[in-house]
């Protein structure tokens, strides 16, 4: 193949790619396209809880079947002064904050989160992107901890504000955050992670802490927990679509 011919194709497939992401964009942008994902997520959503309920736990495999080489995507290290002091420290003086529309809101540090009820489960992570890798993780149990702050009547989701930036906005929308909804908040494989594979859970994995969401896809599992509300809308956070990804384009629920 000659230097022309591989030029030409290399602007045709460029070309071809800013086409397809403006044309991305563009439907994103769409209301007419928006709302019908939405439906669509709805009935999705509909159909998960109608045909395998939404307390059916996810599979769990052997040790045998764990990932020797499970990628870490997203952010892999936050930059800021913020959590690297944390990090620094082995995350001593890290605490998390649970409040809200709570009756008791409170802290944990990182050792007192290790003393609350836990669950240890062998899962598989599945990726927005096409790919899965199964690992072992341990962590606190989210639902005894919703019961101990004990939520408000009008809380119906959970959020979880992130140490991560993906992307610098001057508004802070590009700050990681996500939310659930309160069933899936105490569903008995929701957890706060804090190890994997028998190890401290890895910065590039989420350390200290990350949520483990085991039947929806791998994006609703927010790294890098620093802080978590009760709240009954999420319009107000971030473009007003629960979630970094989700004002992005990806539906709300994600369920697998």
């Amino acid at each position: 193949m000659t230097a022309t011919r591989r030029a030409w194709l290399r602007g045709g497939l460029t070309t071809a790619v800013g086409l397809t992401a403006a044309a991305c964009d563009k439907l994103t942008q769409s209301p007419q396209v928006n709302a019908t994902l939405d439906g669509a997520e709805a009935l999705n959503r509909r159909l998960h809880g109608l045909f395998v309920g939404r307390s059916a736990l996810a599979r769990e495999y052997d040790r045998s079947a764990i990932s020797p080489d499970f990628r870490a995507n997203g952010t892999t290290n936050p930059d800021s002064e913020d959590y690297q002091a944390l990090a620094a420290k082995g995350f001593a003086d890290w605490r998390l904050q649970i409040g809200g529309l709570v009756e008791r809101p409170f802290s944990l540090s990182l050792a007192e989160l290790h003393a609350q009820p836990a669950r240890s489960q062998i899962t598989r992570h599945d990726c927005v992107e096409g790919w899965s890798s199964i690992a072992q993780w341990r962590g606190a149990r989210l639902g005894p901890l919703l019961k101990r702050a004990g939520l408000k009547p009008q809380a119906r989701y959970i959020a979880f504000f992130c140490a991560d930036t993906l992307e610098l906005t001057l508004d802070g929308s590009g700050d990681y955050y996500e939310t659930i909804a309160i069933a899936d908040a105490f569903h008995p494989q929701t957890i706060l992670a804090y190890e994997m594979n028998d190890a401290p859970l890895p910065v590039a994995h989420g350390a200290p802490v990350r949520l483990r969401l085991e039947r929806q896809l791998g994006y609703k599992m927010a790294k890098y927990v620093m802080r978590i509300e009760a709240i009954d809308s999420f319009a107000a956070l971030g473009r007003g679509r629960g979630g970094y990804w989700e004002d992005r384009g990806y539906q709300w629920y994600a369920g697998i």
